[in-house]
């Protein structure tokens, strides 16, 4: 190899490096997404008014608290996260605490068979609910109902502080 070779490849290698450090890695391109849908999914809900418990109704087959946002009942109501979706594409969900769980009572999470996931409660043992249950927010890979997804999970508060469900993006891996 005569000098001339050497210094180019020499430069070829510089320029990929600088490549690579420049130019973001798909993950982090997926955390900006989440992020950014995340954001999207909070202040569609703000718009409504604040979040509150009032009653309950089923979902699913599955007695669950009513969540609202101003005077919007969430349960059984996708169109928030349709319109999310419609914006940021991936997945949205609202889920609401009913003792220790959470329930998707407003999701696009399809089921294996196609339909919504409400009634589902959120994986008891999984890595979002040990973020949750300290009060706060949770983004990384997550297993949901067997498949992989790049998520964000953010505890809602009623007016005086408490945890009363959970906002969720994500994005099949």
């Amino acid at each position: 190899m005569n000098l001339k070779q050497i210094a180019n490849s020499i430069w070829a290698i510089a320029c990929l490096i600088g490549a690579m450090m420049f130019l973001p890695d798909v993950g982090q391109a997926q955390d900006a997404k989440v992020k950014a849908a995340m954001e999207l999914l909070e202040s569609t809900t703000n718009k409504l008014g604040p979040p509150k418990i009032e009653g309950t109704e089923a979902v699913g087959g599955k007695a669950a608290p009513a969540i609202y946002f101003g005077s919007t009942k969430m349960n059984n109501n996708f169109e928030v996260v349709d319109d999310v979706v419609k914006q940021a594409q991936g997945t949205a969900t609202i889920f609401v605490k009913s003792g220790d769980e959470y329930i998707r009572v407003a999701t696009n999470v399809k089921k294996d068979d196609g339909s919504r996931a409400i009634g589902t409660v959120l994986d008891p043992k999984g890595k979002a609910i040990e973020s949750i249950r300290k009060g706060e927010a949770f983004y990384g890979e997550v297993d949901i109902l067997g498949k992989p997804y790049i998520t964000g999970y953010k505890p809602i508060r009623d007016s005086s502080k408490n945890v009363i469900g959970i906002y969720y993006v994500g994005y099949l891996k």
